[in-house]
């Protein structure tokens, strides 16, 4: 299961959301070529990646930042991106330009910091922004719980898009990363940063919270209903205009 799209498009442009995108398109770009050649790829990941150990020795501070636009392949960076045009348009709506940067900075180091401390002597380099998305996703399931996220569905032939409510989605993600970030505490040999996610979402979830207060608290979920804060999108599957041609026998 992974989102497709919300049902809730912002009202103003959202320039950081898309600077974002187009800073790590750039970055993949950059890439494409060297991902034919392991160890290639492997010397720049080693050196723009997040290492734990190098970190814990006090070097290589800059990669916090780095590795938030470095990925390990397409499905990483689509993947990723995917999730960063769903739901950080409509936080950038409320945060402000400005404000959503320093968030989605913040919440880049919380997921660096917690997958940091649980694996303090690895050599194993981190990449990827889904740390920083992750906070996206924490302050999302505050500010807009019950917003509508549809949701693709696959199990082997069968595709099939369901509506959530983005706290049912949000949540069932967020234990996820828990579960199996405890299932592989160390990390070893690569792998997802499943705690990384976790310490994103946790960051991202403690920054919005003195601005959910300050909106009004659970006063601004009853203005709101949990949704944005402007009229939901619809979307309806139009009949195809292409003529059916049945086969004759």
């Amino acid at each position: 299961m992974f989102p497709i799209r919300d049902h809730n498009p912002s009202e103003r442009t959202p320039y950081v959301t898309y600077g974002l995108i187009a800073a790590n398109l750039i970055v993949f770009l950059m890439m494409l070529p060297l991902y034919a050649n392991d160890a290639v790829a492997g010397r720049v990941f080693m050196q723009y990646g997040l290492v734990p150990l190098r970190v814990m020795n006090g070097d290589g501070f800059e990669t916090v930042l780095t590795s938030m636009f470095l990925h390990g392949g397409f499905m990483h960076f689509a993947g990723n991106m995917l999730f960063l045009w769903i739901f950080g348009d409509n936080l950038e709506d409320v945060l402000g330009h400005v404000r959503f940067a320093v968030f989605y900075l913040v919440s880049g180091l919380g997921a660096a910091l917690l997958q940091v401390l649980a694996d303090t002597t690895s050599m194993v380099p981190m990449v990827g922004a889904s740390g920083a998305i992750a906070g996206v996703m924490g302050g999302y399931l505050l500010l807009f719980p019950r917003a509508r996220v549809d949701v693709l569905f696959i199990f082997v032939v069968i595709f099939k898009v369901f509506p959530f409510p983005a706290w049912l989605m949000l949540l069932l993600w967020f234990g996820l990363q828990v579960v199996n970030g405890a299932l592989n505490w160390s990390q070893m040999g690569g792998g997802v940063a499943y705690l990384a996610h976790a310490g994103g979402f946790i960051a991202g979830f403690l920054f919005v919270l003195p601005i959910w207060k300050g909106l009004g608290g659970q006063d601004f979920w009853s203005r709101t209903d949990g949704h944005p804060d402007h009229p939901e999108a619809r979307y309806k599957i139009t009949k195809s205009t292409i003529p059916v041609v049945r086969k004759r026998r």
